[in-house]
C-alpha cells in the first residue's frame, strides 16, 4: 500500500492524502483548500497533483474548508467517486462549500477588473456556487461507530475528534492479502473538557497514524478563564470606553462558543446593557445546524439547557444577513459587540468592520484563534503599525487582545494525552501533518522523550509504503 501526503505537510492548510491499495483502489483522505498564501494560493489549489478521475473514494474529517474546500474543484473535473463522512460533517458541508463558491466568485471578479485594467484576459474562479451545490450529490453520512465497508477490501470507522461538530479521526483496516494494515488519520484534534462538544474519544490500535501538529509547542491557557476574559474584554470596551468589541471568528465552532459563552453571562446577568450581532450569514446557519445535533454537545451544555432551552440566543443577541444590516453597523456609534467571519481577518465582513474601526482607539479587535502567518490577522496581532486592508493603509490604533484558549485545536500537553490510547511498541510509524516545520520539530522531540520513536514530517508529496 502506498501512502502519499498532497497537502498540510509542514503547514497548517490544504489537507489530502492519498492511499493506494495493492489492487488499485485509491482513496483520498481530506481535500482542503490552500489558504492565507496571497497570490501563491490559487495556484497550489489548482495543481492537485493527482487525477480526481482516478479517485475512488473520499473520506472527510470535518467541514472546515483547509480540510474539504476542494471538493467542488475535484468534482468539476470529473470525480465521480463517494465522499465519506458524518452526518453534521454532510450538513456543515453543505452550506460551507456553498459560501466557498460564492467567494470564489467574487474574488474572481474582483481580480479580472485588474487585470482587465491591465489589458489581460479574465480567469475563471477554481469553481462557483453551482459546483459546490452539485458535489453534494456525492456524500453519504456514515455515523461514528459504524463500520462501513469499501469493495470488501476498506473498512471506514469514525471516532469524535471534538474540534468541531461532526469531526472525526478516520480509522481504516485495509486488506492486502493475509495482512491488514490499521491507519488511522486524526484529522484535526480538539480540546479536552470544552464548553459545547464532547471530548476527543480515544481509537483502536493503529500500524500507523497520520496526526495533526497545529499547536505541537504550545500550551494553551485553560478553558475555564475564558469566560472571565470575554466578560473583561466587552467590560473595558463597551463600558469604559464606549466602543465596539469586534471579534473575528470562524463561522463554524468558534462563532457558537462565543455565542454560547455570552449567554452564559447573560443568563448570569452579567453581561452589560449592550447589544450584540452575529454578522456572518454562515454563522447563523451553522449555528441552525449546530441546533439539530445536540447529539454532538457534552452534558455540561446538555444540563445548561434544562434552564437555558436556547444556548445560542438571548434578547440582545442579533443575527445579521442581509448586507445593508452588516454595513449599518460600521455607522453605529454605540457600543456592542460584533462577531464576524472570517478568524484569520482575511475576508468576509469581519475584514469590512476591521478597515473601518482599526484606527479607533475605542475599539478593541479580539483574537480568539490561530492565524496563519501571512494573514491580515497575524499581521495585526504580531502588532504591526500599519497594515494594508482593500489595497489601502491603515494606522492600527485600536486595542489588541486575545484570547489563547478558546483555540479549537488541542496543545502538545492534550495531543500527548489524546495518543494515550495508541502502544508505541505496536505503532511502526507516526506521521505529523497539519503544523509549521519548526513546530513539528519540537513536536518530534516531545513525542521522542515520551517514548514515540517512529515519528517522522513528511515533505510535500513524499510517498512512502506501507
Amino acid at each position: 500500500m502506498k501512502l502519499q501526503f498532497m497537502g498540510a505537510t509542514r503547514e497548517v492548510t490544504g489537507s489530502k492524502h492519498l492511499i493506494t491499495t495493492r489492487s488499485g483502489l485509491k482513496i483520498l483522505l481530506d481535500c482542503g483548500m490552500y489558504q492565507g498564501k496571497g497570490l501563491d494560493t490559487d495556484a497550489m489549489n489548482r495543481d492537485l497533483g493527482f487525477d480526481p478521475r482516478e479517485i475512488d473514494y473520499l473520506i472527510l474529517s470535518h467541514a472546515h474548508i483547509d480540510h474539504s474546500g476542494l471538493i467542488p474543484y475535484i468534482y468539476k473535473l470529473g470525480f465521480n467517486g463517494t465522499v465519506l463522512c458524518t452526518p453534521a460533517t454532510r450538513d456543515l458541508c453543505a452550506i460551507m462549500l456553498a459560501d466557498a463558491g460564492r467567494i470564489q466568485e467574487q474574488d474572481t471578479a474582483t481580480f479580472n477588473k485588474k487585470r482587465k485594467a491591465q489589458g489581460l484576459d479574465p480567469v475563471e474562479p477554481i469553481y462557483n456556487h453551482e459546483d459546490a451545490q452539485a458535489c453534494m450529490g456525492c456524500f453519504i453520512s456514515v455515523p461514528y461507530h459504524k463500520k462501513f465497508n469499501i469493495e470488501g477490501e476498506v473498512t471506514v470507522e469514525f471516532f469524535d475528534a471534538g474540534h468541531i461538530l461532526g469531526s472525526s479521526c478516520i480509522f481504516l483496516e485495509i486488506k492486502e492479502g493475509r495482512r491488514t494494515i490499521k491507519l488511522a488519520f486524526t484529522g484535526d484534534i480538539g480540546r479536552y473538557d470544552k464548553q459545547i462538544l464532547k471530548n476527543p474519544e480515544p481509537f483502536p490500535q493503529a500500524d500507523y497514524l497520520i496526526m495533526e501538529s497545529t499547536y505541537g509547542d504550545r500550551k494553551h491557557e485553560s478553558l475555564k478563564n475564558a469566560e472571565q476574559e470575554l466578560l473583561m474584554a466587552v467590560l473595558d470596551t463597551c463600558t469604559k470606553k464606549k466602543g465596539k468589541l469586534i471579534i473575528p471568528s470562524f463561522a463554524i465552532g468558534r462563532a457558537q462558543e462565543i455565542i454560547y459563552a455570552l449567554d452564559r453571562l447573560e443568563h448570569a446577568k452579567l453581561l452589560p446593557d449592550i447589544d450584540v450581532f452575529v454578522d456572518s450569514p454562515l454563522s447563523v446557519s451553522a449555528t441552525n445546524i449546530m441546533r439539530l445535533h445536540s447529539e454532538c454537545f457534552n452534558e455540561s451544555i446538555a444540563e445548561y439547557c434544562k434552564t437555558d432551552p436556547d444556548p445560542f440566543g438571548f434578547d440582545r443577541l442579533q443575527y445579521i444577513q442581509s448586507v445593508q444590516a452588516s454595513k449599518a453597523l460600521n455607522v453605529r456609534h454605540k457600543p456592542c459587540v460584533i462577531i464576524s467571519a472570517s478568524g484569520m481577518m482575511e475576508a468576509g465582513r469581519v475584514k469590512h468592520h476591521i478597515a473601518n474601526h482599526i484606527e479607533n482607539p475605542a475599539t478593541t479587535i479580539l483574537c480568539v484563534g490561530y492565524c496563519e502567518p501571512s494573514t491580515l490577522g497575524a499581521h495585526i496581532m504580531r502588532g504591526d503599525k500599519t497594515v494594508s486592508i482593500f489595497g489601502q493603509a491603515h494606522t492600527v490604533r485600536a486595542e489588541l487582545r486575545r484570547i489563547d484558549s478558546l483555540s479549537g485545536h488541542a496543545d502538545y500537553v492534550e495531543m500527548m494525552r489524546y495518543i494515550g490510547c495508541q502502544s508505541p511498541k505496536k505503532l511502526k510509524g507516526i506521521f505529523l501533518v497539519h503544523g509549521e516545520e519548526e513546530t513539528q520539530r519540537n513536536f518530534v522531540s516531545t513525542l521522542r522523550d515520551n517514548g514515540w520513536n517512529n515519528v517522522s514530517i513528511p515533505a510535500f508529496r513524499e510517498e512512502v509504503q506501507l
